[in-house]
């Protein structure tokens, strides 16, 4: 099991749009840190230990899944990715973002790269303020002070000004869904994603048990005879599933992700059944699908179909090397078919045809803001 640590950070910027600067980060840092739990008041300071203009600073409390010298990895890409260029020299600089690592719960850490608690905190009014607003009571672990006894200690005499304008708390994945369901064409990602997601937001993930169905790979030798128990089957093993773990929700997890949802069950059935079997199929699924929990989002990937197959030879699976364009676009018009006509869903299609969200972290993370923003 993951374990989830509290991390505060002190932001400052002094170039361009400050606010925008601040805000930025912290929808940066909410997707690729962690929650964000709380946010201080923005402060007006002079700048501090050189001659430059103005800054903006506040603080904000984390929670998250990163060991320290990740997290400190983290922080220093999302200042590049705001246009931080750091350079050798030791005297201070005007920059658009600045993000320090405070405290990481209670630990002393003392590494090449990473001293936790940050060793000049103490000395910064425009770092105390706003983390006393945050965490009074929280114990330094060297001075063993709470924080506020640690802001009356504190001897800058630097001036610092609260301004009116707030900054918006991203709504983590844990606070906006308890499930999250990702559908696709044969290909698209689903099974990917919806691990990417358990693992960096420490959901409950639901997998499809297709490789146990012995019906899959006769299907593909003869659609025609294997349809109708293949079909029959999968809807079981679905409502079997779903059923069961939706019903168990694990206390040690944020939320639920599966990589299907049973809808799917009735897309694919309209491709491959004869009118008499679709018709008998579809009184079993209406009975069925009326106790099935509905996902708090539906997540569609689309993907072109040419990228599809590409996929599905990249995976290798010997069954699924038949399978024809056609019957990929059938399905494709199934899932477009039930987006359009289903009102009972929250539903976000993101189109991954020129993402790379396994290899590339950035395309990720794209797909994690829309989600975010849904």
């Amino acid at each position: 099991m993951k374990i989830q640590r509290i991390t505060y950070l002190s932001l400052g910027t002094n170039q361009g749009n400050k606010l925008e600067n601040l805000q930025k980060a912290i929808h940066l840092i909410a997707s690729e840190v962690g929650a964000i739990q709380k946010i201080a008041a923005v402060y007006k300071t002079p700048s501090w230990g050189f001659e430059g203009d103005e800054f903006l600073n506040t603080c904000i409390k984390v929670s998250t899944y990163l060991a320290p010298e990740k997290l400190l990895q983290t922080l220093l890409a999302i200042e590049k990715k705001l246009g931080r260029t750091r350079k050798d020299q030791k005297e201070y600089q005007n920059r658009p973002i600045d993000i320090d690592v405070l405290l990481f719960d209670d630990e002393i850490i003392f590494s090449r790269t990473l001293t936790v608690p940050h060793p000049k905190m103490l000395l910064r009014k425009f770092v105390m303020v706003p983390l006393n607003e945050i965490a009074s009571t929280f114990i330094h672990p060297i001075t063993k002070n709470k924080i506020e006894i640690c802001l009356q200690n504190c001897e800058d005499t630097l001036g610092i000004e609260m301004i009116p304008e707030k900054l918006i708390r991203p709504i983590p994945l844990s606070e906006k869904y308890n499930y999250i369901a990702i559908e696709g064409n044969i290909g698209a990602g689903k099974t990917s994603l919806a691990n990417l997601l358990s693992d960096q937001f420490n959901a409950k993930v639901v997998l499809e048990r297709f490789a146990d169905n012995p019906f899959l790979p006769k299907f593909y030798e003869d659609k025609e005879r294997y349809a109708f128990p293949l079909e029959m089957s999968f809807l079981a093993d679905r409502y079997q599933q779903l059923s069961d773990d939706l019903a168990q929700f694990d206390l040690f997890k944020n939320f639920i992700v599966s990589d299907y949802y049973i809808f799917k069950s009735l897309i694919f059935a309209q491709v491959t059944l004869s009118k008499d079997e679709y018709f008998l199929y579809r009184k079993m699924f209406d009975l069925m699908y009326k106790e099935i929990t509905k996902p708090d989002l539906y997540v569609y990937l689309y993907q072109n179909t040419d990228r599809l197959l590409e996929n599905i030879k990249k995976r290798g699976r010997d069954y699924e090397q038949s399978i024809e364009k056609d019957y990929l676009k059938k399905i494709q018009e199934g899932y477009s078919n039930f987006i359009k006509t289903e009102q009972d869903l929250n539903v976000l299609t993101i189109d991954v045809s020129e993402l790379d969200f396994v290899n590339n972290e950035n395309d990720y993370f794209t797909i994690i803001q829309q989600i975010n923003e849904a």
